[in-house]
Protein backbone atom coordinates (compact mmCIF):
# COMPACT_ATOMS: atom_id res chain seq x y z
CA UNK A 1 0.00 0.00 0.00
CA UNK A 2 1.36 3.38 -1.03
CA UNK A 3 0.63 6.34 1.23
CA UNK A 4 1.13 9.91 0.01
CA UNK A 5 0.43 12.85 2.31
CA UNK A 6 0.77 16.33 0.82
CA UNK A 7 -0.05 19.81 2.00
CA UNK A 8 -1.19 22.84 0.02
CA UNK A 9 -0.51 26.23 1.60
CA UNK A 10 0.55 24.29 4.66
CA UNK A 11 3.75 22.85 6.08
CA UNK A 12 3.35 19.22 7.06
CA UNK A 13 4.73 18.63 10.52
CA UNK A 14 5.62 15.18 11.83
CA UNK A 15 2.72 15.46 14.29
CA UNK A 16 0.19 15.94 11.47
CA UNK A 17 1.75 13.08 9.51
CA UNK A 18 1.61 10.78 12.53
CA UNK A 19 -2.01 11.74 13.27
CA UNK A 20 -3.09 10.89 9.71
CA UNK A 21 -1.24 7.57 9.66
CA UNK A 22 -2.66 6.58 13.06
CA UNK A 23 -6.19 7.35 11.86
CA UNK A 24 -5.64 5.37 8.65
CA UNK A 25 -4.91 2.26 10.72
CA UNK A 26 -8.67 2.05 11.31
CA UNK A 27 -9.26 1.78 7.56
CA UNK A 28 -6.59 -0.89 7.20
CA UNK A 29 -8.18 -2.85 10.03
CA UNK A 30 -11.56 -2.94 8.25
CA UNK A 31 -10.27 -3.56 4.73
CA UNK A 32 -6.71 -4.49 3.89
CA UNK A 33 -6.92 -4.67 0.07
CA UNK A 34 -6.00 -1.00 -0.36
CA UNK A 35 -3.71 -0.26 -3.30
CA UNK A 36 -2.97 3.45 -2.91
CA UNK A 37 -3.89 6.29 -0.53
CA UNK A 38 -3.38 9.97 -1.37
CA UNK A 39 -4.15 12.50 1.39
CA UNK A 40 -4.23 16.22 0.59
CA UNK A 41 -4.41 18.74 3.43
CA UNK A 42 -5.08 22.37 2.50
CA UNK A 43 -5.69 25.72 4.12
CA UNK A 44 -8.27 27.55 2.00
CA UNK A 45 -9.01 31.24 2.04
CA UNK A 46 -12.75 30.80 2.15
CA UNK A 47 -15.08 33.70 3.00
CA UNK A 48 -16.43 31.82 6.02
CA UNK A 49 -13.81 32.02 8.72
CA UNK A 50 -14.96 28.89 10.54
CA UNK A 51 -14.22 26.42 7.75
CA UNK A 52 -10.77 27.13 6.44
CA UNK A 53 -9.10 23.74 6.90
CA UNK A 54 -9.78 21.13 4.24
CA UNK A 55 -8.77 17.48 4.17
CA UNK A 56 -9.39 15.16 1.25
CA UNK A 57 -8.40 11.62 0.43
CA UNK A 58 -8.32 9.44 -2.66
CA UNK A 59 -8.39 5.74 -1.88
CA UNK A 60 -7.70 3.26 -4.68
CA UNK A 61 -9.16 -0.19 -4.20
CA UNK A 62 -9.36 -3.05 -6.62
CA UNK A 63 -12.13 -2.02 -8.99
CA UNK A 64 -13.08 1.25 -7.28
CA UNK A 65 -11.73 4.66 -6.35
CA UNK A 66 -13.16 6.41 -3.29
CA UNK A 67 -12.87 10.18 -2.88
CA UNK A 68 -13.83 11.87 0.40
CA UNK A 69 -13.34 15.43 1.59
CA UNK A 70 -14.20 17.36 4.73
CA UNK A 71 -13.94 20.93 5.98
CA UNK A 72 -13.37 22.10 9.52
CA UNK A 73 -12.10 24.86 11.76
CA UNK A 74 -9.18 22.74 12.91
CA UNK A 75 -7.07 20.50 10.68
CA UNK A 76 -7.18 17.65 13.19
CA UNK A 77 -10.99 17.87 13.36
CA UNK A 78 -11.16 17.85 9.55
CA UNK A 79 -8.99 14.73 9.44
CA UNK A 80 -11.16 13.02 12.07
CA UNK A 81 -14.39 13.67 10.16
CA UNK A 82 -12.64 12.64 6.94
CA UNK A 83 -11.67 9.27 8.41
CA UNK A 84 -15.20 8.75 9.76
CA UNK A 85 -16.68 9.35 6.30
CA UNK A 86 -14.07 7.16 4.64
CA UNK A 87 -14.64 4.38 7.15
CA UNK A 88 -18.36 4.32 6.39
CA UNK A 89 -17.70 4.17 2.63
CA UNK A 90 -15.10 1.41 2.94
CA UNK A 91 -17.42 -0.70 5.12
CA UNK A 92 -20.21 -0.16 2.58
CA UNK A 93 -17.92 -1.25 -0.26
CA UNK A 94 -16.76 -4.29 1.70
CA UNK A 95 -20.32 -5.44 2.41
CA UNK A 96 -21.23 -5.01 -1.26
CA UNK A 97 -18.29 -7.21 -2.22
CA UNK A 98 -19.23 -9.87 0.31
CA UNK A 99 -22.91 -9.83 -0.66
CA UNK A 100 -22.08 -10.04 -4.34
CA UNK A 101 -19.84 -13.05 -3.87
CA UNK A 102 -22.59 -14.97 -2.06
CA UNK A 103 -25.44 -13.87 -4.31
CA UNK A 104 -24.97 -16.78 -6.71
CA UNK A 105 -25.49 -19.34 -3.94
CA UNK A 106 -28.90 -17.86 -3.11
CA UNK A 107 -30.16 -18.37 -6.64
CA UNK A 108 -29.19 -22.01 -6.98
CA UNK A 109 -32.17 -24.37 -7.23
CA UNK A 110 -32.79 -26.36 -4.10
CA UNK A 111 -31.77 -30.00 -4.23
CA UNK A 112 -34.77 -32.28 -4.23
CA UNK A 113 -34.96 -34.79 -1.44
CA UNK A 114 -34.71 -38.42 -2.65
CA UNK A 115 -38.02 -40.29 -2.51
CA UNK A 116 -37.93 -43.28 -0.18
Amino acid sequence: MNLTISGHHLELTPAIREHVTNKLERIKRHFDHVIDIAVILTVDKLPEKEKRQKAEINLRLRGKDIHVESLGMDLYAAVDTLIDKLDRQVIKYKTKLQDHQHAAIKHLPEAEAPAA
